[in-house]
């Protein structure tokens, strides 16, 4: 396959959660990628880039504290590979595959063959699946402890993970409930099949559910943090499992990313529970629960709505994504794309 003598990624330049500043679009030698190659990597070009609101937390230091700029940025692509080290099968050139890792943000990239995640083709869909399609199905699995006929609360419904959240649990026969802040978006999630959708620009969220639910729910997959982290606490159900996936309404605050505070009375009288979620810390399933999914797309039962407004410059789009996705008006999986959108083929 042909390559660029030259290719471009986002790098961070500074410390901080303000994406826009803290980021550059760097120029690099294609060498760079070839000359370092080890027998087990293989260089993929990226098709697609996945948007993510823990972004902000990594350019912030807060994954890896003593990190130094400059630095590459971005957890997660969909590309394709182009060229294989000496001990990875030919074979490999020309398949589609999910990348994870820090760095992601670029047109090319190295990376072991052996972390990537191989997909049936170009469906740029399928790049949801990685952060956020693993996140909901894993996380409703492991640490809610999903079965059936259960109240099921997703908050921020309509994003990247939420929607699969809430899909997810009503293929498992659950009623879910999802929280969104616009008629649009009401709108996307009823037609997923969301049983009640709580548009909190025009409801209040804590009377909605203290009315509707007095029993409380069963389940919640929480990824919005502060007043949303109290009243969904507060809501739980006898035996109720509350899910913490992010604090997304602290990530761009002056101080960054921080948590909520649990006061373990809430916890005892009714046996709840509250769980952290990191998908990282569930690499071992990846395989069979990526399998689920991809499979659950072909048989068009899971519905992935992928975002990508305003984001037609390419790789210079990475900072209006964070940007965008941060003002919480997207629709679904904020994505950017690095090629004109392809239907699914194998090219």
């Amino acid at each position: 396959m042909s390559t660029p003598t030259v290719f471009r990624k986002v790098q961070a330049i500074a410390i901080g959660n303000d994406y826009r500043k803290v980021t550059r679009v760097v120029s690099v030698p294609f060498s760079t990628l070839t000359d370092t190659l080890k027998p087990h990597q293989v260089i993929v070009k990226n098709l697609y880039l996945g948007v993510n609101a823990s972004d902000v937390n990594f350019t912030n230091a807060k994954y890896v504290p003593d990190i130094k700029p400059p630095f590459d940025v971005g957890f997660e692509s969909m590309g394709q590979i182009v060229q294989v080290g000496s001990s990875v099968p030919k074979e490999a050139v020309g398949t589609f595959v999910l990348v994870s890792q820090y760095g992601t943000y670029a047109e090319y990239l190295t990376a072991p063959f052996k972390s990537l995640i191989p997909v049936p083709g170009s469906k740029f869909e399928y790049l949801a699946l990685l952060s956020s399609g693993l996140t909901a199905s894993i996380a409703l699995e492991q640490a809610g402890r999903m079965t059936t006929g259960e109240t099921v609360l997703v908050t921020a419904a309509a994003g990247g993970a939420g929607q699969m959240a809430v899909q997810l649990a009503k293929l498992a026969g659950n009623h879910v409930i999802g929280t969104c802040s616009s008629d649009e978006k009401v709108a996307m999630l009823k037609s997923m099949g969301c049983d009640r959708v709580i548009n909190y620009k025009k409801e209040d969220f804590k009377t909605v559910l203290k009315k509707e639910y007095p029993k409380g729910v069963d389940i919640v997959f929480e990824s919005v943090g502060g007043s949303f982290f109290t009243t969904c606490l507060n809501s739980l159900a006898i035996k109720g499992r509350l899910i913490v996936i992010g604090t997304v309404s602290t990530y761009s605050a002056e101080s960054g990313m921080s948590g909520d505070k649990v006061d373990t009375l809430k916890l005892l009288g009714k046996s709840r529970s509250v769980i952290g979620f990191f998908v990282p810390d569930y690499l071992h399933l990846y395989g069979s629960h990526m399998k689920k999914l991809v499979q659950l797309i072909q048989q068009n039962k899971l519905i992935i709505q992928m975002d990508t407004t305003g984001l037609d410059k390419g790789i210079e789009s990475v900072v209006d994504g964070v940007e965008y996705l941060h003002t919480g008006q997207n629709k679904g999986k904020v994505v950017v794309p690095l090629v004109s959108m392809i239907k699914d083929s194998k090219i």
